[in-house]
C-alpha cells in the first residue's frame, strides 16, 4: 500500500512539474525584451509599454544599452527578441562587416536633419554664393547632400553613392554654395549666433536648441518610410512575422504613439510616413 502510495505521489509531482513547465512556457510566449538607447528610443518603447500589455497583453521589458556596437551582436546571440535604435545605413554595415542573421522588422521614425537660418526664411530666398555650416563628419556629408539634392538646390555625380557622397561629388551647383564645415556639436550654436545662410543641425542638437524642425527648418528631411536614415526596430532573420514583433512594429507606428512623440519631441523626432 505504502508503495501505491509513493508512486502515486512521484505521479502527481511529475503531473505538477509538466504542468508549471507549460505554463511558464506560455508566459515567456507573451514577453518581448528590446534593447534601444535612452532617448528617444527608450522612452517611446516605455511608453508603447501599456498598450502592448492591453491589447496584446505581451510584457515588455526593455533593455537600455549605449554601445553602439553592442546591440546587433547581442540581438544576433539571442540575448534579446529585438532592438530599436539605428538607421539602415548602420544596421546594413553591421550585418556586412560581421555576418548577422538579423533583418528589419519595420521603419519607425526619423531625426531628421535640416537647414536653419536667421535670415532666410524659404529656399527660394537662398541668394548665390550663399554660405551653407554643415557637420564636419564625413558620415553626415552624403545625407546632407541627398537634402540638398533633394530640394533642387545641387547635383551629385551620376554613379555616386548619396550614402557615401562628398562635397567633391557636386556635378552641379547653380547658386555656387559656399560649404563650410564645423564639428557636429556646434552647428545649433553657430545657427545662434547667425553665422552662414543656412545651417544644416542634427534632430538632438535642433531639440537642444529649442528648434522645433517641422515649423523652423527651412529645408526639411523627408520621413517617408524609405528614407534610408529612418530609424528601425530589428530583430533576428526568420522571426520578422512574429506575432509579437509584429504587434511591437504596429503599436510604435500608431497615432497613440505618434501623438507621444509629436508632444514629447516637437518634430525632433517624426514618425515614419
Amino acid at each position: 500500500m505504502k508503495k501505491l502510495l509513493k508512486i502515486a505521489l512521484v505521479f502527481i509531482l511529475a503531473v505538477t512539474f509538466v504542468a508549471c513547465g507549460k505554463s511558464d512556457s506560455s508566459s515567456d510566449d507573451k514577453k518581448l525584451v528590446v534593447s534601444a538607447t535612452l532617448d528617444p528610443h527608450a522612452k517611446i518603447l516605455e511608453k508603447a509599454k501599456d498598450i502592448l500589455k492591453e491589447k496584446y497583453s505581451i510584457d515588455l521589458e526593455v533593455k537600455v544599452l549605449d554601445d553602439y556596437y553592442i546591440f546587433n551582436k547581442a540581438l544576433d546571440s539571442g540575448e534579446v527578441d529585438a532592438n530599436y535604435f539605428q538607421h539602415r545605413p548602420f544596421f546594413e554595415g553591421e550585418v556586412k562587416e560581421n555576418g548577422y542573421k538579423i533583418v528589419e522588422a519595420g521603419a519607425i521614425h526619423l531625426e531628421p536633419f535640416g537647414f536653419y537660418s536667421k535670415s532666410v526664411k524659404s529656399k527660394d530666398e537662398i541668394k548665390d554664393g550663399a554660405e551653407v555650416i554643415i557637420s564636419n563628419s564625413v558620415a553626415d556629408h552624403g545625407r546632407i547632400l541627398a537634402i540638398l539634392e533633394d530640394a533642387g538646390l545641387i547635383k551629385i555625380k551620376s554613379g555616386v553613392d548619396t550614402l557615401s557622397a562628398t562635397i567633391k561629388d557636386i556635378e552641379s551647383n547653380p547658386k555656387n554654395l559656399k560649404f563650410t564645415e564645423i564639428k557636429p556639436e556646434l552647428t545649433a550654436t553657430a545657427y545662434e549666433n547667425g553665422e552662414g545662410d543656412l545651417v544644416a543641425i542634427n534632430g538632438n542638437y535642433a531639440l537642444q536648441a529649442n528648434l522645433n524642425p517641422i515649423k523652423d527648418a527651412v529645408i526639411l528631411e523627408s520621413a517617408d518610410s524609405d528614407n534610408p536614415y529612418i530609424n528601425i526596430v530589428a530583430c533576428q532573420k526568420g522571426h520578422e512575422n512574429d506575432e509579437n514583433i509584429k504587434a511591437l512594429v504596429e503599436v510604435l507606428k500608431s497615432e497613440d504613439i505618434k501623438k507621444f512623440i509629436e508632444d514629447t519631441y516637437k518634430g525632433s523626432v517624426i514618425l515614419a510616413n
